[in-house]
């Protein structure tokens, strides 16, 4: 949660780069933003700062649910795989991080939805001053169940992916920093860890979370076929590709790795420091 508050608008800035440019959808057509910069200043001149915190209680919400199962899942699959830290492969961590990515995400979808949803709201929404309760009540009640679990796909794949490369090589960059002698373990190790595991994050995940957030934007309502502009995950992957170019899979990917690498190094420094304080008290 700390790691989301700090870096929320630059995830607003990389959700409206991402949904922009979608040629089937008129609204979403015209290029407003034309970088990361651009869109934070944009957006808060004409929606005002606040703007770029819509969607952050569902945010925080879903950092409490699906950061905290990620990461429980995440150490408890490697201890399944291996009884001893020291005997841990990185092909195991690998597939830890895919498991407790994956089944985390999948559970806390609504909470992702409901996110992309306020974030993309700009100043000419219908919805605009739509909050959390209203937003969650209003997908159930015009798209149903599965309005909340619209992008559950990608969002798992996204998942498993970010966590099956981040927690690893995080885990892998720091026990060879430390284990070369380069640093110790302490706060500089762990940033420079948790940098390599940003940028090795945001290199795989971009395209799927770019085809995620877009298919969580759109909507489903029955009898409004206008509202339907993707079918699937792999329709919105093809189409995407075809009218706008593979590159369209890298939208928002400065913002999104400006966002990974302090999201990574506030999220894994609070990590090790939370850690410290409870074997400080006597809890594990």
């Amino acid at each position: 949660m700390s790691a989301e508050l700090g870096t929320f608008p630059i995830d607003t800035t990389k959700t409206r780069l991402q949904v922009q440019g979608q040629v089937v959808n008129e609204s979403l057509k015209e290029l407003k933003y034309r970088g990361m910069i651009h869109a934070m200043m944009r957006i808060s001149k004409e929606e005002g700062a606040r703007a770029l915190y819509n969607g952050i209680k569902p945010a925080l919400l879903r950092q409490a649910t699906y950061g905290t199962l990620k990461i429980g899942l995440y150490h408890g699959t490697k201890r399944i795989f291996s009884k001893d830290p020291s005997k841990e492969t990185l092909a195991m961590n690998v597939c830890a991080g895919i498991i407790a990515g994956a089944v985390s995400s999948a559970l806390c979808n609504p909470t992702d939805v409901l996110k992309v949803r306020l974030q993309a709201q700009t100043a000419g929404s219908v919805n605009i001053n739509q909050g959390m309760l209203l937003a969650f009540s209003d997908i159930y009640r015009l798209e149903g169940f599965k309005g909340l679990y619209r992008g559950v796909g990608p969002t798992a794949q996204r998942a498993s992916i970010i966590a099956g490369v981040e927690l690893p090589v995080y885990d892998f960059s720091k026990k060879h920093i430390i284990e070369a002698n380069l640093l110790g373990d302490n706060p500089i190790a762990h940033f420079a860890a948790s940098i390599i595991a940003g940028l090795a994050g945001a290199l795989t995940s971009n395209p799927i979370d770019v085809v995620k957030t877009r298919m969580m934007n759109q909507r489903n309502i029955s009898g409004n076929a206008s509202q339907h502009i993707y079918t699937g995950t792999t329709d919105c992957f093809i189409r995407t590709v075809k009218s706008e170019g593979f590159m369209a899979l890298y939208k928002g990917f400065i913002p999104t790795f400006v966002r990974l690498g302090p999201w990574n190094t506030l999220f894994f420094m609070s990590f090790e420091q939370f850690k410290r304080l409870e074997a400080h008290l006597g809890y594990s």
